[in-house]
């Protein structure tokens, strides 16, 4: 079982986020166990944003009395009182994407998904090795799809080089 951090644009793909269940976290919701491509589990542990959010949609959660008999450990539901589908979280996100505006810049889930992955990794300082890690890559090189290296980020790297500051003496 891998652990991983939780952000909430990057780390769920959409079956991964359909398939969570109200037994599958932690009491405190600190972490969550998921079920992943391949049947592999592995351990995310959510942040504050990602907590609040829960906690927030816990308490409409819990005022759902109609739920349906197979879906009670369903932690998002549909309007139907049952399990969310992949097709209602991708109607869900365009419907948003729609509201804000954004419509027309061709977004994509797997875009928001990019985009995220590839702000942690420039301006979190989020090590590739661990990105891959919160994304759930098996291998390196598809994480490196999303760490674009920005020309300022390598003058950057050259400058905090620690023999930067080395001169030779004349």
């Amino acid at each position: 079982m891998r652990a991983r951090f939780c952000h909430p644009h990057a780390v769920f793909k959409f079956a991964e986020l359909v398939g969570l269940n109200l037994s599958d976290f932690t009491p405190e919701m600190k972490s969550v166990r998921v079920l992943g491509k391949g049947n592999k589990e592995r351990i995310v542990y959510l942040n504050d944003a990602c907590r609040s959010a829960l906690d927030a949609y816990m308490r409409i959660r819990a005022a759902d009395t109609q739920v349906k008999p197979d879906s009670k450990d369903a932690l998002f539901l549909s309007s139907r009182h049952k399990r969310i589908s992949r097709k209602t979280v991708q109607w869900l996100v365009y419907r948003y994407l729609e509201e804000a505006g954004l419509e027309s810049k061709h977004l994509s889930t797997h875009k928001l998904r990019h985009t995220a992955a590839t702000l942690m990794y420039q301006t979190g300082k989020v090590d590739i090795r661990v990105l891959k890690d919160i994304l759930g890559h098996e291998q390196l090189s598809t994480t490196q799809i999303y760490t674009h290296v920005s020309d300022k980020a390598m003058e950057q790297a050259v400058e905090d080089n620690p023999l930067n500051k080395l001169t030779i003496d004349k």
